[in-house]
């Protein structure tokens, strides 16, 4: 039972999580969970968590280890296992306790969510193929992903039906392999688009000389990695291994968390400090201040997003003479999106304007990224409140950068006399900078 101070944590305040909901509506989050924590009493806390995210129109995929289990059916059946985490040799002995080992902690997980009123399903969503022969040496039973049927995956989550994925899958011939499920879930993170990829583990976190890594950019996680002299614990170690892939492959957040902890999957997801330890991208080594010479590619995104009414109309020179203000995305140096800050008065206020991308890349992010890029310049830039002005994207602001209505009178009196004149009818958006911790998880 969580105790006093525990039932006090402020995932349970629900303001504190209606405030995120926008920013996680309908994205994808993938659950990894080691076979101990399946196995901790805790486990049916972290079921009610998950019961929760679904709620609030998070969709959920779950993958189970079981290295827990298999070292217990070990002993039981007193036979040496060739491996334990799904990594190295899996003989035939070992397979066969795995495939016993994942029969028991997919049932349990099912039972849980179950009870929990989740509609669930395992499911062949993902084909293995063999690892083969590394250095001389055959892995036997030892898989790794080869395809995942996003199709199918989609389909249950739109349907509301929590996929569990278990780390024994089939190959092409429907073959059992044991495939190593820090793997199986960076797979299947990257495969969705997962905005999260959350590892439960039985660590606080990502220890490096017996610190817990608050929040980790993924060059700092690649560093750590690299380093020999680094002691990292195996199994957190391949948590962090995959976790770097996961990045790589454009999964913006990963997060490594002690599933022991009563809250833990709410705490860090919806508390400006986290729990554990969040392993973020260099999401904004793209976006820089522009300069005079991206003068032309800023008109001609302008001009673009002018022809559809998207963006107030701007000519090169207006362009020049604002270019401080801008901020560019770049993709192998071309300009692709932009986005401008526009202080008013004493700059306790600004508003974020000329946010547009180019529609190759819609659906990527970018526009969000652009976003979120701009509400933390500004508060760097010593702002309170951000506005935004928009006749067609009032449902992108609110949705996935949680901007909030607000009126006209809000805006200073110049600002206000530009906008009557324009003649735009522009719906006038806020977002409250106090709102934007240091790092959003």
């Amino acid at each position: 039972m969580p105790s006093p101070r525990e039932r006090a944590m402020k995932p349970t305040d629900l303001r504190g999580i209606l405030r995120y909901v926008p920013m996680f509506r309908d994205h994808v989050f993938v659950v990894a969970v080691d076979g101990s924590v399946v196995a901790h009493e805790n486990f049916l806390n972290i079921v009610t968590d998950i019961a929760v995210l679904r709620s609030l129109s998070i969709k959920v995929v779950l993958v189970h280890g079981i290295g827990h289990q298999l070292v217990g059916l070990a002993g039981e059946h007193n036979i040496a296992l060739s491996d334990v985490q799904g990594e190295g040799v899996t003989d035939a002995s070992t397979m066969s306790l795995a495939r016993e080992a994942s029969a028991l902690v997919s049932q349990a997980v099912l039972e849980n969510l179950s009870q929990a009123g989740l509609r669930c399903a395992i499911t062949n969503a993902v084909r293995s193929t063999k690892v083969g022969v590394i250095r001389g040496k055959d892995h036997l039973y030892t898989g790794k992903v080869e395809k995942v049927d996003t199709a199918l995956l989609k389909s249950m989550l739109s349907q509301d039906v929590l996929p569990l994925v278990t780390p024994i899958l089939c190959d092409r011939e429907g073959l059992s392999l044991r495939v190593n499920s820090d793997h199986l879930a960076m797979e299947l993170a990257a495969a969705l688009g997962a905005s999260k990829l959350i590892y439960l583990t039985p660590f606080p976190g990502l220890q490096v000389d017996g610190q817990v890594k608050i929040n980790l950019p993924e060059d700092d996680l690649k560093r750590l990695l690299a380093d020999k002299n680094a002691k990292l614990d195996p199994r957190i170690r391949s948590k962090a291994l995959q976790a770097a892939k996961a990045l790589d492959q454009d999964v913006p957040r990963a997060h490594i968390l002690d599933g022991r902890v009563f809250g833990c999957l709410l705490t860090e997801i919806f508390d400006k400090v986290g729990l554990g330890t969040m392993i973020h991208a260099n999401d904004y080594d793209r976006i820089r201040q522009a300069k005079k010479k991206d003068a032309q590619a800023l008109y001609n995104l302008a001009k673009h997003g002018a022809r559809t009414d998207a963006l107030v109309s701007r000519t090169r020179q207006q362009i020049e003479q604002t270019i401080g203000q801008f901020y560019v995305y770049e993709i192998d140096d071309s300009i692709i999106g932009c986005a401008a800050l526009r202080p008013y008065g004493d700059g306790k206020v600004m508003e974020l304007g000329a946010v547009y991308v180019q529609p190759f890349y819609h659906g990527r992010g970018v526009g969000r990224k652009l976003v979120e890029f701009a509400k933390r310049r500004a508060k760097e830039l010593g702002a309170r409140k951000l506005v935004a002005l928009t006749t067609q994207t009032q449902g992108f602001f609110q949705s996935a950068c949680g901007f909030v209505n607000a009126a006209a009178k809000d805006l200073p009196a110049e600002r206000r006399a530009e906008l009557k004149a324009s003649g735009r009818n522009s719906q006038v958006l806020a977002f409250p900078l106090s709102r934007l911790s240091d790092s959003v998880r």
